[in-house]
């Protein structure tokens, strides 16, 4: 269906050096969009990156700025990039807090606004994705910051939705859950064997999902097929969060 397809536009994914990010910049180019990718390291591989740390209060508008240098007519916006940096709440300093915090809302935040504002001068139009995590209404052992920052997502998501659908600027996300990606590969790493029965059994399809997995839902939230869809959360979790036993 032509519906579908994303022939003609062309997207912005930060944080698609990797996992989730370099999965959706790659459904994205299957199904027919230009793509600027955006990473913490160089690569010297893509004519189209951009490397900057978003941890940068100037780097926002700064990425924002050579992103539309490369694809004047960028439609796509789709927000991943952020990181885990937690620590037990009674430990919890204001380093990282804030690294948390900064990168994953922040950060997200004036990406959106600058993005917005070019495609307002354009005279409007567009998507965006924020990518948030289960954890954004979920919450988990020893993760106050991340999960502070991801739920703070969920509700920007709603909130952008409604100030931007003057402007044609449609805006939705995403709410991964348990993805094998090399940030959580780190995370399990002590009790990785332990964690992944423990998390097979709670997820009602009984696996781990895959940053691919990640990658369709957010194709179709920027293609016309889903042009009355605004401020939605698609939860991508295998099942995880339906049910409070999982399987048994």
């Amino acid at each position: 269906m032509k519906a579908f397809s994303l022939e003609g536009r062309a997207a912005l994914v930060t944080g698609s050096s990797q996992g989730i990010g370099a999965s959706i910049a790659n459904g994205l180019a299957e199904s027919g969009a230009s793509i600027v990718r955006h990473g913490l390291q160089k690569d010297p591989s893509s004519d189209s990156y951009v490397q900057c740390d978003l941890s940068s209060s100037s780097a926002p508008v700064a990425l924002i700025e050579q992103a539309f240098v490369l694809q004047p007519e960028l439609d796509i916006l789709v927000c991943n990039a952020g990181s885990f940096f937690d620590t037990p709440f009674l430990e919890m300093t204001d380093d990282a807090w804030e690294k948390t915090v900064s990168l994953n809302l922040r950060a997200t935040f004036f990406i959106a606004q600058a993005f917005a504002k070019k495609r307002v001068a354009l005279g409007g139009g567009g998507s965006i994705v924020v990518v948030s995590s289960t954890n954004g209404f979920q919450a988990e052992s020893d993760s106050v910051a991340y999960d502070t920052s991801k739920g703070g997502l969920v509700m920007m998501t709603r909130s952008l939705a409604v100030s931007l659908a003057p402007h044609g600027i449609r805006v939705n996300g995403i709410a991964p859950g348990l993805i094998r990606t090399p940030l959580t590969q780190t995370w399990m790493e002590p009790r990785a064997h332990d964690l992944l029965k423990h998390y097979e059994n709670k997820i009602l399809l009984g696996k781990v999902g895959r940053p691919q997995d990640c990658a369709g839902a957010v194709a179709f939230l920027c293609s016309d097929a889903a042009s009355y869809i605004t401020g939605e959360i698609i939860t991508i979790d295998g099942g995880l969060t339906t049910s409070q036993i999982g399987r048994l």
